[in-house]
């Protein structure tokens, strides 16, 4: 433990966290539990999605690449059976750190948990492709790789890498910020909100209510994300209690973006990096657990190491610093290979409306002839049965859900019909695993029409959708009203499916 000398002879400790056990302890398990649901929905998604016979499978992906440029445990090889044994020992892990087993251990223990972990997640997200593209993996990997640094919860805390995860929430808020502010539009003129709760990737039970509520409090629900996201962070850096009160603002947002929408584990990450920032005596308050009485004291070895760590930040820091001042300010941005010291940032752009893709498929010989009856599959997440309520999933991640939300970006509607330039190969090939009736790919989806045989023909067809108003939900019972638009993709069989 580095120290010196007061001036009446008392031993000080410079990089102690005083009142930081607390801040430790709850940030390790909110991280771990996060891991444990990232190992889950792999375990549960993956297969399907980039597996051997997946939609974008990692062998082909990984053709012409090394591990330079994507650092992964699966250009060894890769089987879905090792992907497995992979998942279920990051599984086995995030339970054992999320339950304090290690917790005894020597430090060496909990680091190296942690960096199998972080390793094991960074071997999943750099073969993800599309489907693992999203900020809060890179998230994930960076809050799991710093806390390796934390020390053992026997040992007395330093403030180096609490000061680092302040930073990490630091960059994830005001990038979310500035990316909005210097995105103008519905962000400057405070009626995103009037948009967002219908139009975000994946509503929840509560986000129909939230739509209809009076514009002054969606105007002001947009000034206090501007005051939060911008502003706030900021006093994370100020001594005790501003610190706190700054990430107690940051949570309290969080938690309204968790109550009205779907967004994986983007704000429960957010809150527990707030954790860094709370006092401990506001923590113990909410979960009276006795701190250890006499806590060891560090290793010098190990405060050279946090020195280190601190400085090594610092280097990485440099483009994430100048990113977040640049006027082309990137989003969800690594800067290096292992997704550490990224930049961040979510929703620069709201849309206006929301057009969903509903796929459907037909027994039918003839799909064109009008006796032929097309039925709908129906996501476990995304809109699509005008009845259903939208369902609560986070912090769990709809991979597949998601990538369907994105789809209509690429079209270009107009009073005519859409145009579009072509089809993820995704995609297409899911539609080719629906025509083969696989069921890999049947278990990612809610409810199929076909549960016995496959159809003979699958189309794709585009709507808009829009919630629907208090009386339309008195009359109809619908959350949901949709028109057609157009046709997405005409109907195909198993010869007629277009590769590219």
């Amino acid at each position: 433990m580095l120290k010196f000398q007061g001036f009446e002879g008392a031993t000080i400790d410079f990089l102690s966290a005083t009142d930081a056990w607390f801040a430790r302890l709850f940030f390790e398990r909110g991280v771990a539990f996060l891991y444990l649901v990232a190992f889950v929905s792999a375990l549960n998604q993956f297969p399907a999605l980039l597996g051997e016979k997946g939609l974008l499978p990692v062998p082909d992906f990984l053709q012409g690449r090394t591990f330079r440029e994507l650092p992964s445990l699966f250009h060894w090889r890769y089987s879905d059976r090792l992907f497995k044994g992979v998942a279920w020992i990051g599984i086995v892990l995030s339970a054992v750190m999320l339950l304090g087993i290690v917790s005894a251990a020597p430090q060496g223990v909990s680091m190296l948990v942690w960096l199998i972990l972080w390793f094991f997640y960074l071997s999943i997200v750099d073969v993800g492709q599309t489907f693992y593209s999203f900020g809060w993996e890179s998230m994930l990997l960076e809050a799991g790789w710093f806390a390796a640094f934390l020390s053992p919860a026997w040992m007395a805390p330093s403030i180096i890498p609490l000061l680092i995860l302040r930073w990490m929430l630091f960059r994830v808020e005001v990038g979310a910020g500035l990316i909005k502010l210097r995105a103008g539009g519905v962000w400057l003129d405070l009626t995103a909100l009037d948009y967002h709760h219908e139009t975000q990737p994946m509503p929840n039970p509560l986000s129909r209510y939230a739509h209809h509520f009076p514009r002054w409090i969606l105007h002001g629900g947009v000034v206090f994300s501007h005051v939060v996201q911008a502003a706030v962070p900021f006093g994370l850096f100020l001594p005790q209690p501003f610190a706190g009160v700054a990430a107690a603002l940051i949570i309290s947002h969080q938690l309204l973006l968790i109550v009205f929408g779907n967004y994986a584990w983007l704000n429960a990450l957010t809150i527990v990096l707030a954790f860094a920032a709370l006092p401990g005596a506001w923590l113990s308050a909410v979960v009276p657990l006795a701190e250890p009485a006499v806590l060891a004291p560090r290793p010098l070895w190990w405060d050279v190491g946090l020195i280190a760590l601190a400085g090594w930040t610092l280097y990485l820091s440099v483009p994430a610093a100048k990113n977040l001042c640049s006027k082309k300010q990137l989003m969800n941005y690594s800067f290096n290979a292992w997704h550490l010291v990224n930049a961040y940032g979510a929703f620069g752009s709201v849309n206006k409306i929301r057009y969903e893709i509903i796929i459907e498929g037909t027994r039918a010989e003839e799909p064109a002839a009008d006796s032929a009856e097309w039925q709908a599959y129906e996501f476990k997440g995304k809109p699509g049965r005008l009845s259903r309520r939208p369902p609560m999933v986070a912090p769990y991640h709809l991979r597949l859900d998601w990538l369907m939300w994105f789809l209509p970006f690429s079209v270009f509607v107009t009073p005519r019909g859409i145009s579009k330039s072509g089809y993820e190969p995704w995609f297409i090939r899911l539609m080719e695993q629906l025509l083969r009736g696989d069921r890999a790919t049947i278990r990612l989806l809610k409810e199929t029409p076909f549960p016995d045989e496959p159809p003979r023909y699958v189309r794709a067809r585009f709507y808009r959708y829009r919630f629907t108003s208090r009386a339309e939900r008195r009359e109809s019972g619908n959350i949901w009203h949709r028109t057609l638009v157009d046709e997405y993709l005409p109907p195909l069989d198993l010869e007629s499916i277009p590769w590219r």
